[in-house]
């Protein structure tokens, strides 16, 4: 009988005899015995990340402990990108649905939705990946590790980055963390879909400045009250595979080199088994002497994190702290074994993505590329935009009806950036407030009009010079259109350019290389020519990734130009690789206004000829994020220096309020702002929190009716930060809706509803797994509506102090008009415990008081909401 050896058998035996039975000139290659057993998929999987792991070089270890983990030839693993982003969407990696910013998605308060979304962005996520890797891409954001979702405590308004979370409850932030990363990570018994990271671990919200070098104290019952369930909680419920530790210290050790938090609660207590990344420099912020500076040098600053359990150093333009382990080990501050256990569980998440398998045997692997931005998934991200606005306030001007002529002015009113937020990937079909509203009432009804800019000197209508502003002489000597574009194959003009041609103006966004049609595209980029204004004005300009000089002055200021005057024009840009940049599909754009136009004139002109107003306004994304430089009146860094609306604004909504049109103020932020103002003088108020793509036809259906609002609150809108404790101050005393005592503007959970809803009576009874709650709850309108409803405790015998109320459950309901239906509740006994001075939970024996209705109990009328005790 004839023998057949198996490829796999061929593959083993080969390995063996070239690689691990001779000598060879490579280090440490002559020790390993090389089989590719880690590529028989009939093996389990811990047998086979066992075999590859034993078969690495300590240098190969460690190089793959690095978010940009090279490839591995011999024992053919593949170079790999960890970091990805899909807060909302697939993020930096081109076109993809862009979902209503994270807090928008927490404003649902819809479990079953946010499963759909998140099962959206992997399934977008996945076949953008096989998608790249079809055209050997691998670059940074083409992966399947993705760095959400962000489950930290949005404690102070001021915090730029709290539009990243769920909100400032735990239990909200818990309930939404886990539908979205069942969707990311998908229900297949043997591969991820993706893999979704819990961050920032732990104590993390801000500031934003001085994150690399603070340390902040917690109590140990606001460590289990406040700052830690969401991740216990989100663990136990889940198995998401991957953590991200924060920048700060908490009680005096950096988040990342905590042996309290990882070793003692993360990995001992909350039973997780999978792997840690550390934040983006976080371990050099170990030995930098501006940062935590608590160990001296590199090697001792790896060592400590990689014992701790942090697997995997993001690092960002201090380089690879982890390069350092090799002289770690050789100086007996760690071994060779405790960083296998970190390579170990690298290696798993990557075979479970099944990255060493064939892709045919992964369900995964076969989603198609026209899942990215599918009619199904716009129609999605648009149910969440509805789904996510809040109506803060209206007296009956809300819906719309008819054909009104509307004076739409504010400066967020045709601004894309509204709809993304941070952490965004480019939209399929952004639709703006103005194009939605256009769209449905004709041009000639809408008067649009920026009105103002966002806050100081920050305007948002730049838009891109147009192409008759450019030319260039030719080779007889004739001025021509368009600017001379030369493109260079790499990202500097030190190599001979591989494409010229003629480009009309700059306002790029390639989906595939304009050199080669690959989707990698690292390039460098020069134009020349002239430009010609056509009015005379005071310009100032946006630039989107090229530097641009007229006639030898760079555009980063105001620059006066005269009509018809040629200026010499030049223009660079380089793509590349480098930290924060990004080579799939760049946008290039330069883009400008003239200053010289009176805004506010064209605002008032507006309203004057309009039946009512709508302004949209609020802030963006580019004055509140992520460790930013601006440094403006209410913003620091990316932070608040305090929550007021932007002078601009407020002073042009009083002058439009004079006109004594009826107003109606969107507010768009990430944050809560202080309206008071409007509250007091707009006849209607919607709150949107960055509300993704579809962001224009939400607001135009919600504003003539098609639906009833029933967004929430996620964050209490505060009347100012006067008496908020400081930012850094991390005592939960007088924050979030559960221990302020103050009067607030709008609370946590509030929302209005163009429906009439009732609740009539309420009943609760205990049993071995603690309580049931049933309410009725009535529609008395003619409006088919949804309601979210919402029970909070209070527990007033306690021995210790616990929070004013909590919310322990909320259910989102369809009540169809003039119908009653019966909600129902079960509470675990889990939730009816309080934490103890020490930060252990105990059994609540005494009164529980219990509110079931539309909110709190707070500023909405007596009939939406009920409230009972029950004796425990």
């Amino acid at each position: 009988m004839k023998t057949i050896i198996s490829p796999f058998l061929l593959a083993t035996i080969t390995c063996a005899v070239t690689l691990g039975c001779q000598n060879t000139t490579q280090p440490e290659y002559h020790s390993k015995i090389i089989t590719l057993t880690h590529l028989n998929p009939s093996l389990p999987l811990d047998k086979r990340v066992d075999a590859l792991v034993s078969a690495m070089t300590l240098d190969e270890k460690i190089s793959q402990m690095f978010d940009k983990a090279p490839a591995i030839p011999r024992l053919k693993v593949p170079a790999y990108k960890w970091w990805n982003e899909a807060l909302h969407g697939i993020a930096r990696a081109g076109k993809a649905t862009v979902f209503p910013q994270a807090i928008g998605l927490a404003a649902m308060f819809d479990e079953d939705l946010m499963l759909a979304v998140g099962t959206a962005i992997s399934d977008e996520g996945r076949a953008k990946h096989h998608h790249f890797l079809r055209d050997n891409n691998r670059s940074m954001y083409t992966g399947l590790t993705y760095w959400s979702p962000n489950i930290n405590i949005f404690r102070d308004p001021r915090w730029g980055r709290g539009q990243e979370t769920y909100g400032e409850d735990p239990y909200l932030t818990t309930r939404t963390a886990i539908n979205f990363i069942n969707g990311l990570q998908g229900n297949n018994a043997q591969y991820l879909k993706s893999v979704a990271t819990l961050k920032h671990y732990a104590v993390h919200s801000g500031p934003e400045f001085s994150r690399h070098s603070d340390d902040y104290t917690a109590t140990a019952k606001d460590l289990t009250e406040t700052y830690l369930p969401a991740f216990k909680d989100t663990i136990a419920q889940t198995q998401v595979a991957s953590i991200m530790c924060a920048y700060n210290r908490v009680n005096g050790a950096p988040a990342c080199g905590s042996n309290e938090l990882i070793q003692n609660k993360l990995r001992g207590e909350f039973n997780f088994n999978g792997y840690i990344v550390s934040d983006c420099g976080a371990i050099a912020d170990f030995y930098d002497p501006k940062s935590h500076h608590v160990v001296k040098t590199e090697a001792e600053a790896a060592a400590w994190a990689v014992k701790t359990g942090t697997d995997l150093n993001c690092g960002d333009h201090h380089g690879n702290t982890y390069s350092y382990l090799k002289e770690a080990v050789e100086r007996n501050l760690i071994t060779e074994e405790q960083i296998d256990i970190a390579v170990k569980r690298l290696f798993f998440a990557r075979f479970k993505l099944g990255m060493f398998d064939n892709t045919v045997a992964n369900p995964y692997s076969q989603l198609p590329l026209t899942t990215v931005g599918s009619d199904k998934h716009l129609a999605l991200t648009e149910e969440a935009a509805r789904k996510s606005l809040v109506l803060l306030k209206n007296d009956k001007t809300l819906p719309l009806s008819g054909t009104p002529k509307i004076a739409l002015i504010g400066p967020n009113a045709h601004n894309e950036a509204i709809l993304v937020g941070n952490y965004h990937g480019k939209p399929v079909k952004p639709i703006t407030p103005k194009t939605a509203l256009e769209n449905r009432l004709g041009q000639h009804n809408v008067i649009y009009a920026p009105g103002s800019s966002l806050t100081g000197e920050v305007y948002t209508h730049y838009t891109a010079v147009p192409a008759n502003h450019f030319s260039h002489t030719d080779q007889f000597g004739k001025n021509v259109p368009g600017l001379i574009a030369q493109y260079f194959p790499a990202n500097h003009f030190g190599v001979q350019h591989s494409l010229q041609r003629i480009d009309k103006n700059i306002d790029f966004a390639w989906d595939t290389s304009p050199i080669d049609n690959s989707t990698e595209q690292e390039m460098a980029i020069k134009w020349r020519g002239k430009f010609t204004p056509t009015e005379n004005g005071t310009y100032l300009f946006n630039l989107k990734n090229v530097h641009v000089t007229i006639d030898g002055q760079g555009a980063y200021g105001p620059i006066k130009l005269e009509k018809d005057k040629a200026y010499d024009f030049y223009a660079e840009s380089k793509i590349n690789h480098y930290w924060h940049s990004n080579v799939i599909a760049p946008s290039i754009k330069f883009s400008w206004l003239n200053q010289d136009k009176n805004l506010n004139k064209q605002a008032l002109k507006a309203a004057k000829a309009a039946d009512v107003i709508v302004f949209v306004g609020g802030i963006s994304a580019n004055l509140e994020g992520e460790e930013m430089p601006l440094q403006i009146d209410g913003f620091s860094h990316g932070d608040r220096t305090h929550i007021n609306l932007p002078t601009s604004q407020e002073t042009l909504l009083k002058q439009l309020k004079a006109t004594g049109k009826p107003l109606v103020y969107v507010n768009m932020s990430g944050s809560a702002i202080a309206l008071n103002w409007q509250d007091k003088n707009a006849n209607a108020i919607v709150q949107g929190f960055y509300p993704g793509e579809a962001t224009g036809n939400a607001l135009t259906s919600l504003l003539f009716g098609d639906y009833s609002p029933s967004g929430r609150l996620p964050v209490t809108f505060y009347k100012g930060v006067t008496d908020l404790p400081d930012f850094k101050d991390y005592s939960m005393h007088n924050r979030t809706y559960k221990y302020y005592t103050g009067d607030v503007l709008y609370p946590f959970g509030y929302g209005l509803s163009y429906a009439d809803f009732e609740y009539k009576k309420v009943s609760a009874s205990k049993n071995n797994n603690g309580l049931t709650i049933q309410t009725s709850l009535l529609n008395k309108s003619d409006m088919t509506a949804e309601e979210v409803t919402q029970v909070y405790i209070s527990m007033p015998d306690a021995p210790v102090s616990t929070p004013i109320r909590q919310l322990v459950a909320y259910k989102r309901s369809l009540v169809n008009a003039n119908s009653e239906i019966t909600v129902k509740f079960d509470i675990p006994a889990e939730q009816l415990m309080y934490v103890d001075s020490s930060g252990l939970k105990q059994p609540y024996y005494g009164k529980l008081t219990l509110s079931v209705g539309s909110g709190q109990g707070i500023k909405i009328p007596k009939q939406q909401f009920v409230k009972t005790m029950i004796k425990l």
